[in-house]
């Protein structure tokens, strides 16, 4: 199965928006997107990327900057994974990890040394995903602690990053 990435463009919005409240059986996350976009100190939009098949839309991954405080007070950038979405109807097809991995490499490429990202562990550890708490990194909410992750993109990039994270006012209506 050819799958192509690439960069959103506005022509795609309401595609994303229809695939993420599909994928989640909710408006929440596309809402959030949406919000996301709007936030010019936390959206990248290389890093807003969809997934084709067949010329089609059918899946989107989004990074956006997040922060986390550490506990000597260092304020340490990183990157949010979220939302990630596929169509019901195209999942366990390739779709979802073609978009991770592609997000990854892009993000490394821009220079970003770190992902967060809150979800499924047996999914996401087949990335290099591990629990965030192995490097002291804390969620600003209640989740399980094996479901908060984190990956480094950059050998060494999460070291001395034991803290908080942070992320955009945007989240909290997810």
């Amino acid at each position: 199965m050819e799958i192509v990435i690439r960069q959103e463009k506005p022509e795609d919005y309401a595609l994303v928006y229809e695939i993420n409240e599909l994928a989640f059986g909710q408006n929440s996350e596309a809402k959030l997107v949406e919000a996301l976009r709007k936030n010019k100190d936390v959206f990248i939009p290389e890093l807003s990327l969809i997934a084709l098949y067949k010329g089609e839309v059918m899946g989107h991954i989004l990074f956006t900057k997040i922060t986390i405080l550490t506990t000597d007070g260092q304020y340490k950038e990183s990157l949010a994974l979220a939302p990630m979405a596929v169509l019901p109807q195209m999942q366990l097809k390739g779709i979802g990890s073609a978009l991770i991995k592609q997000g990854l490499k892009k993000a490394r490429d821009l220079g970003f040394t770190s992902v967060i990202v809150l979800g499924h562990p047996a999914y996401y550890t087949k990335f290099g995903f591990t629990s965030a708490s192995y490097y002291g990194i804390r969620p600003p909410f209640e989740v399980p602690e094996n479901a908060f992750m984190a990956i480094e993109l950059i050998d060494g990039a999460l070291k001395e990053s034991e803290g908080v994270v942070y992320y955009s006012k945007e989240f909290e209506n997810v």
